[in-house]
């Protein structure tokens, strides 16, 4: 899904709607049969002070709330079609204390697969032995058969130390995919250089 930066959203709002105030279900209707996000953006413009305000105590650091804000609202356009939305200011608050829930166990999941992939990947970078230089040479080899997006998330990650948002900052990959280049990317060179020791 396309990005939507905090000015599109703001922009929203000077599109005129009639009528001039109408209620939740009323936008919320208008946006389900149209598609005309112009109503979504209105009506998620009334909760942005609460959104951002549970993104903050949750996150604890405004400029992450902020992204959180954009991101609930791409998840809006989207959930507002799949769910039968009662009363829309509770769903709404529950949804983004989803989002920020998910967002806080994803960071613990990351620092955790990090801090094991580093372990267990120096004894490959580091190698104990006095053959140092052979190992260092079988890795570069190894690293050479990778495919591109793993030698390249792999090389940022422990070579020059970049965190996984530095990662998809500088190759636009996903998040996902950086995890997913990472590990694939490790246990290919494991298996390599454990050809190489045979």
């Amino acid at each position: 899904m396309k990005k939507i930066t905090l000015q599109q959203l703001m922009s929203l709002r000077h599109k005129p709607i009639k009528p001039d105030n109408p209620d939740d279900d009323e936008l919320l209707d208008n946006y389900r049969q149209s598609g005309d996000i112009t109503f979504l953006g209105k009506l998620f413009e009334r909760y942005m002070p609460l959104i951002y305000g549970v993104c903050l105590k949750y996150l604890k650091d405004e400029e992450t709330a902020k992204d959180a804000v954009m991101s609930v609202f791409e998840e809006l356009i989207v959930k507002v079609k799949q769910h039968e939305v009662k009363q829309f200011r509770g769903w709404l608050y529950v949804l983004t204390r989803n989002y920020c829930l998910m967002q806080l166990r994803s960071d613990k999941k990351m620092e955790t697969i990090a801090l094991d992939d580093v372990m267990e990947f120096t004894t490959f970078l580091h190698p104990e032995d006095n053959n140092k230089e052979a190992a260092l040479t079988a890795l570069e080899r190894c690293m050479q058969k990778l495919p591109v997006t793993q030698k390249e998330s792999i090389n940022l990650f422990y070579l020059q130390e970049k965190c996984y948002k530095e990662i998809t900052d500088i190759t636009g990959f996903t998040l996902n995919e950086v995890k997913s280049y990472i590990q694939n990317g490790k246990r290919n060179l494991k298996i390599c250089l454990d050809k190489n020791n045979d």
